[in-house]
């Protein structure tokens, strides 16, 4: 029978113990996993951007309930322990007991509350989880609402960045000189005080806690000792942790600040292991998540018998703040045997300094250029000897050995065994084997190797890897801003429209601070796009941020006249509607009548003058517009499926037509086609299309992110269900998050693979509720957006607002 394991505590040290274990040995345990908090594990490291808006919970989940079932863990979430009785080594919990043979307790740490008068009143909270995120998010839909934070270290900067994110005043309590002493020096303390300062955030260094003061239990102000009084709804506190020691001590194991453990993270107990912010070893503890994940690969190691040994390492710092960009590692202070180089460029923002003793680096801090962290870092952790690079060491590893034409060439002459992704222990080596075995984009090498996958800091130092490993093969990817009226990018932009709640294009200008004042002809087609997508109850579309054929809805030609497509369900059509477009044609004087590829006829060499009286003509045969002009549904492509062919397994023409009735009249990134083909025979080239589905035997395969037009690409196997009505939900979904996400102008499959189809499946297929909330959403834009353009103009008292007049507006663009 396999040995029994106890894990108490779903936090990020067990979850990548348990990784590790069940990737190595999925058969040695029977698992059982206990967790105080009513969920699995998550990435407590993107807690900050959950705040702030930047990402959901869902997209910051590790382990999802999938994820353990399919490894054979029993989750007992939401159970707290009472007592380990070691002598029968069982635990007992809340609902009873439970034998083990071996105990690993990963309980993490307790924030510490100042004991200041009026600590428990209400609206006095710790921010560790996502239950004290939660309530910050609910302060920041409150108008007006206010918040102090006392403390300015990490955490407590983070907490006020994301919650001035969310709208809400934040006013920063410090104790100390100035903010985040233990990793930066004042010069870079300054820095980082005067950024958090221009976004608004008021900052009190040398500031001391006196009193809480409340009304009717809940939390008013707070009082400094000087007498001021700071206004607030929510107090944070964030001032440190405490391992959290409490199971470990009452049940008779060794303690000191933590929970001893020795070298292979055994306890006092030969039979218990401990790992994460609850241990302490050879006198230190741990509240980094490096370290952790070290100690998870030992912890993995000793459960199967294997030699391991867990070595403490120095580590560095990174802040999660979106513009504030700082790093630290290593001893800063000063000393009579160190000296200093320091790099300042005022205009920049950008501050370096090096403390050197004995011809090594032992600290650095930096702020506004962190880019060459990882590489001081390495030299830190290594003891490298730099006195042959000790006039040009400031400027980094792209000065070095004649390489300044060469930034590349540091990262080239990186050993194998350096480090490139600190969260997770990452070295070049791995990256490189990955990428060797044919992880060619950032994505892939993330999924194979986890580097770039927790904090992300090191996301250029991996692309670099890829970018020497590949040479030529590989692109450098680029952020570039969304036009030439602000520094922001597609992605700064929407996310700013949805943290901030931006719901008109006066309030992006204003807010985003615009150098013009009403946008360009770049950027406004994208943000009206961005904001119906995001705000479909709050914001009316403006059409004159469209381009020219969305405005006229009909795709102008090369000579001035139009094409006019009418939709055709899933490629079926009628002989009325037949004749309606023969008549149109004929009385319209239509030089050109073609069928095109998407199972539809196009009408070209229309006037524009003549498109309001020929849509009216076809809206009396009950023809809507195709949108064939539009950054939306296109074309369903169907054939004939099982009501024809005898190769045909399920009616692919009755579902193409559910789902083309369903999507059309979406807006979207750019534009969206589909296929559905009634058997592997893909007759409806279904495995080209944004979204293609093959009908099987067993029900429907749905693919995306394919493309045939400038890049030829195969779709991706996105999910496999039993039901017509599933794959309409998972079309459905997916088309959401689409919609929700992708850059303006990025076509599916552009966006699918920079965010990683692993990715999409987690939040369409795997998660249920996720999947029902983005159908939910993109059905309630469909109440308001989904109307039939031609029929709004369809009527020839219409033709003189489409008079052939020179168009001042936005040119058309594909």
């Amino acid at each position: 029978m396999k040995q029994k394991l106890i894990v108490i505590g779903a936090g990020m040290a067990s979850g990548r113990a348990l990784e590790h274990l069940l990737d190595t040995a999925p058969d040695a345990y029977d698992v059982t996993l206990f967790n105080a908090e009513p969920r699995g594990n998550y990435n407590r490291l993107m807690l900050s951007p959950v705040l702030s808006g930047e990402k959901t919970y869902e997209e910051i989940v590790t382990h999802d309930a999938d994820w353990y079932e399919a490894r054979g863990v029993t989750c007992r979430f939401g159970e707290k322990i009472l007592k380990i009785d070691r002598e029968r080594k069982v635990v007992i919990s809340e609902n009873g007991e439970t034998p083990y043979d071996k105990l690993v307790l990963g309980m993490g740490s307790n924030p510490f509350i100042i004991p200041l008068p009026g600590h428990d009143l209400e609206g006095v909270i710790a921010y560790r989880d996502l239950e004290d995120t939660n309530r910050m998010i609910e302060l920041g839909a409150k108008p007006g609402a206010r918040a102090v934070v006392i403390g300015g270290g990490l955490l407590g900067l983070e907490a006020a960045a994301g919650l001035k994110a969310r709208g809400v005043d934040v006013t920063v309590v410090h104790i100390m000189g100035h903010l985040m002493e233990r990793q930066l020096d004042e010069a870079a303390g300054y820095l980082l005080r005067k950024a958090l300062v221009d976004r608004g955030i008021t900052v009190m260094c040398s500031a001391n806690s006196k009193e809480i003061v409340g009304e009717n239990g809940h939390v008013k102000a707070l009082m400094l000792d000087d007498g001021t009084e700071l206004p607030c709804d929510l107090l944070v506190m964030a001032v440190g942790i405490r391992p959290a020691i409490a199971l470990g001590k009452d049940n008779g194991l060794a303690v000191g600040r933590g929970i001893h453990v020795d070298d292979q993270m055994i306890t006092s107990d030969p039979d218990i292991l401990a790992l994460g912010e609850c241990v302490e070893h050879d006198g230190a503890i741990f509240g980094l998540v490096a370290p952790l994940y070290d100690q998870a690969k030992v912890v993995a190691k000793t459960l199967l018998g294997e030699p391991a040994k867990f070595v403490n390492k120095e580590v560095s710092t990174k802040l999660k703040v979106t513009g504030c960009d700082l790093f630290s590692a290593g001893d800063f202070a000063e000393g009579e045997t160190r000296e200093d180089i320091v790099f300042r460029d005022p205009s920049r923002g950008v501050y370096k300094r090096l403390v050197i003793e004995d011809n090594k680096i032992v600290g650095a801090v930096m702020y506004g250029d962190t880019a060459d962290g990882t590489w001081f870092y390495n030299l830190i952790k290594d003891g490298e000897d730099i006195s042959e690079m000790r006039e040009t060491l400031i400027f980094g590893p792209a000065y070095q050995g004649g390489a300044a034409s060469d930034p590349l060439a540091a990262v080239a002459a990186l050993p194998a065994d350096a480090e490139i992704c600190g969260c997770n222990g990452i070295c070049k080596g791995q990256i490189v084997t990955a990428i060797e075995g044919g992880a060619h984009t950032l994505e892939d090498v993330r999924a194979q190797t986890k580097a770039s996958g927790s904090c992300g800091t090191c996301t250029g130092l991996v692309e670099q890897v890829l970018a020497v490993t590949l040479g030529d093969e590989f692109v450098m990817p680029t952020s570039k801003s969304i036009c030439g009226c602000t520094d922001l990018t597609h992605e700064d932009v929407r996310r700013l429209i949805k943290s901030s709640e931006l719901q008109s294009q006066p309030a992006v200008w204003q807010e985003l601070g615009w150098s013009t004042p009403n946008g360009c002809h770049v950027c406004r087609p994208a943000i009206n796009y961005y904001l119906l997508a995001d705000w479909p109850l709050e914001y009316q579309d403006d059409p004159q941020s469209r381009f020219v054929n969305e405005r006229n809805h009909a795709n102008i030609q090369k000579d001035g006249t139009y094409s006019v497509v009418p939709r055709m369900w899933g490629g079926i059509t009628t002989p009325a509607e037949l004749r309606a477009i023969a008549d149109a044609a004929d009385k319209y004087n239509v030089p050109t009548v073609k069928v095109t590829g998407g199972q539809r006829i196009d009408l070209l060499g229309v006037r524009k003058e003549d498109l309001p009286a020929m849509w009216y003509d076809l809206n009396q045969a009950g023809m809507v517009s195709g949108h064939a002009y539009s950054k939306g549904l296109r074309t369903v492509k169907t054939c004939v499926g099982s009501d024809h062919c005898r190769f045909g397994t399920q009616d692919s023409t009755g579902l193409g037509i559910k789902l083309e009735k369903l999507l059309w009249g979406s807006w979207t990134p750019h534009k969206v086609k589909l296929g559905v083909s009634g058997c592997p025979r893909n007759c409806a080239e279904s495995t080209c299309k944004d979204v293609g589905i093959i009908c099987v035997d067993s029900g429907y395969e749905v693919s995306v992110a394919g493309a045939a037009g400038m890049d030829l690409k195969e779709t991706e196997a996105l999910a496999k269900v039993a039901t017509e009505q599933e794959a309409i939900d998972v079309t459905t979904a997916y088309i959401q998050i689409y919609r929700e996400n992708a850059k303006y102008l990025d076509r599916g499959y552009k966006w699918v693979a920079k965010v990683g189809l692993d990715w999409v499946k987690a939040q369409v297929v795997d998660d249920l509720d996720n999947r029902k909330a983005l159908i939910e959403r993109f059905e309630l834009s469909q109440t308001i957006y989904r109307k039939d353009p031609w029929a709004a103009h369809a009527a020839p008292e219409e033709a003189p607002k489409f008079a052939p007049l020179a168009d001042l507006t936005l040119e058309a663009a594909e």
